[in-house]
Order: C-alpha cells, then structure tokens, then sequence
C-alpha cells in the first residue's frame, strides 16, 4: 500500500516537472529575435481580442456568489478563446506542433486502450526513431484544419460527426491499403468483425471517428490552437522548422526500412551502399521489436 501510494506520489511529481519544463521551454520560445511587425501585430491583435472578452465578461464577478464566479470565469474563459481564435491565422507553425503531439498523444490512447481493453502491452509505434504514430498525427492535422474551417462557418455537431467520420474512414483505408500495396504490410485488419466494411475500415471504428471528431472541435481543439498561439520570435519558428525536418526524416526513414524488409522477404539484395547500411542497422529483428503488432509478407512481427 505505501510502495504504491510512493510510486503514484513519484509519478505526479515527474508529470509536474515535465510540465514545468515544457512551461519554461515555450517561455524561452518566445524571447529573442522578434518577427517582422505584421506578423506579431496579428498575434497581438488576437491577445487584444481575447483580453477585452475577459475584461467585458467578468465585470462584477466579486458581487457574485461562488458558485456564479465559477460559471462567469468557465464562460469568460471559453469566450476569450473563441475571440482569439477569431483573429487566429492557421498556418504552418500550429500544424505542425498539431501533428506532432497527435503522434505522440494517439499512440499513447492506443497503448493505454489495449492495454486495458485486452491486456496487451506490444509496442505499437508507427515510426523507427521516437514515440511516434503519424496516423493519428495525420489524423489531428486533417481534424484540426477541417474542424477549424467548420468552426467559422458555425457547423452543426452532425454535420462535424459524419465529416469527422468521412475524414478517419479515409484515412484508415488510404493508409492500410498503401502499407498493404506498398509493403506487403498489415498493421491492422477488421476483416474479423461483423461491421467491416472493406479490411481496414469497420462501422464502430468510423462512429469512434465521430465521436473523436466532434469532442476534437468542440473540447480539444479551441484550446490546444489557444495555446499554442501564433509564432511571435525566430525561435520558436526555428523550433517548429527542426521538428518538421526531424519527423520528415522519421517518416522517410521508415519508408525505406519497409521497403528492404519487403525486398529481403523476396530476396532481393542491397543496390548500394545506403540500402546496406539499412540493413545492417534495421535488420528484420529490429523491425521485429519495434513494429510488434506489424505483419509484413504474412509472417507476425
């Protein structure tokens, strides 16, 4: 009971580190060298946007009884994010921050739901370097640049539903149908189930989907875009841009793991000297441990 109640006390204090470090590290982001007038003005006159909200909403707050303080600041706070998303320019700065925590933040849900769902424990990355799972950093960009479009025309929560739907039915039959043409590759198949619709796409999944999309751009959404703000400083486009270099590496580095795996699997041998650096550093062991719920040429990973 103690060890426990130690181990939980140990791990609130790591996430409360992990966050202030990631505090402290946007903090430091946004010092330095400042970006050309216009561009901080935009940012500026979302923040202006937002404060005057505030400022209009929580007038008299302190005459108020608690209960009421709590309700005004929960609707102060959702209107000042709605004003600054108002002024907010989506570009490439927040999507790729989007994309990036959607790699991380899926492949963790995925990890946490198996777990609990069916006792698995496998890895389940989709990427050879990092804690990455690009379908679900796919799948938070298409949302975040969809929802966001939906959100300035005042879209129903239906009408969000069946395109968040659309959206991952997509998403899941373009990727498996690539890894599967490309790479003789299955990561996943619901051909076992009674609501599937073509081998990577299944009804329940697609509901999910809705379900994913509309709690995206009603709860999720405003939020994170709030937070992570438009880029004032060199740095933080800086940082965005090394990140951008870094996952699209990953991504290539990947692609061409998979692609000597199938060509081992069919006997061909390395062409030239990067193709037999990968296989001397990537071999079918690596793949083995890394992708554990991959099948590629119908052996189990």
């Amino acid at each position: 009971m103690i060890l426990s109640l130690l181990t939980l006390l140990l791990i609130a204090l790591i996430v409360e580190g992990f966050v202030r470090v990631i505090r402290y590290f946007a903090d430091w982001l946004r010092q330095g060298r400042k970006l050309d007038a216009s561009e901080v003005s935009e940012a500026h006159e979302a923040e202006e946007a937002a404060e005057k909200v505030a400022e209009r909403d929580l007038k008299g707050i302190d005459d108020k009884a608690a209960p009421q303080r709590r309700a005004t600041v929960m609707r102060t706070e959702h209107d000042a994010i709605e004003a600054y998303l108002d002024e907010m320019h989506l570009g490439f700065y927040q999507v790729i921050i989007v994309f990036f925590l959607g790699c991380i933040a899926g492949l963790f849900v995925e990890e946490v739901w198996m777990f609990v769902t069916a006792g698995l424990t496998q890895s389940r990355v989709g990427l050879v370097w990092g804690p990455f799972s690009p379908l679900y950093g796919f799948g938070a960009t298409f949302l975040t640049l969809i929802c966001f479009e939906m959100r300035r025309h005042h879209a129903k929560g239906w009408q969000i539903f069946l395109i968040s739907m659309a959206v991952g039915g997509i998403l899941e039959q373009v990727t498996g149908w690539s890894m599967a043409t490309l790479f003789h590759a299955e990561s996943w198949t619901y051909e076992y189930l009674p609501d599937h619709i073509t081998q990577w796409v299944a009804w329940r999944f697609l509901f999910f989907w809705g379900i994913l999309g509309l709690t995206w751009c009603r709860v999720v959404m405003p939020p994170l875009l709030y937070r992570i703000g438009m880029p004032t400083s060199h740095r933080q486009l800086v940082f965005v841009i090394l990140v951008s270099v870094y996952l699209a590496a990953d991504i290539w580095m990947t692609l061409a793991c998979f692609n000597r795996k199938t060509a081992r699997d069919a006997g061909v041998p390395a062409s030239n000297a990067f193709e037999q650096w990968v296989d001397e550093h990537y071999t079918d062991e690596f793949i083995a441990n890394r992708f554990q719920n991959l099948v590629i040429g119908g052996d189990e990973q």
